[in-house]
């Protein structure tokens, strides 16, 4: 029953309001209980803010500024751990140039000595042929000397024969060539 009578209350408070009275938190009568429920509740928000909310706020806080410098931490020993692999990786390259210049410095010498070798046999090689190719022309010539002398005498039997009409002898042909030849 109490709520039923408080409730008419209200209601009958609420009409007379209506009627002619302030509204309520304008209402001078009603300012020292304002204030003092603006008091506690102002001071119990102010407690609670400082003692939960606030410590959790700085506490997440302090956690992230403690990450982010971790993770700067982190980056700067990744970027010297980078530097110096970019470093290692720069002088295995270098070394490697180096190396590779040496290894077709000694191959090109390699090739360059056997192309001369290769010369060397061949210039040896046509060395033998061409004096082999030279006695075989002196062969030559010299039986193509010898048959020049036959060549000859027949020519001028034959030429002797035609002009004057008469043969003529193998050694008088002969002594006439020597003869012709000095």
């Amino acid at each position: 029953m109490f709520v039923t009578e408080a409730l008419a209350a209200s209601v009958e408070t609420a009409a007379n309001g209506a009627e002619g009275g302030a509204f309520p938190p304008f209402d001078s009568s009603t300012f020292a209980s304002q204030l003092f429920w603006l008091a506690l509740t102002f001071g119990f928000l102010y407690w609670f803010m400082s003692k939960v909310i606030v410590p959790r706020i700085g506490g997440i806080l302090e956690t992230r500024q403690d990450r982010i410098a971790q993770d700067i931490d982190r980056a700067h020993e990744l970027k010297s751990d980078a530097d110096e692999a970019i470093a290692a990786y720069e002088q295995e390259l270098a070394q490697a140039k180096a190396t590779a210049g040496e290894i077709g410095n000694k191959a090109r010498d390699a090739a360059k000595s056997a192309a001369e070798a290769e010369r060397q046999k061949i210039e040896a090689d046509l060395a033998g042929k061409l004096a082999e190719a030279e006695t075989r022309i002196a062969a030559v010539r010299d039986k193509a000397m010898a048959d020049v002398g036959s060549v000859a005498a027949e020519t001028t039997e034959l030429i002797v024969k035609k002009l004057i009409g008469e043969t003529v002898t193998r050694t008088e042909i002969d002594s006439a060539l020597k003869t012709a030849g000095n």
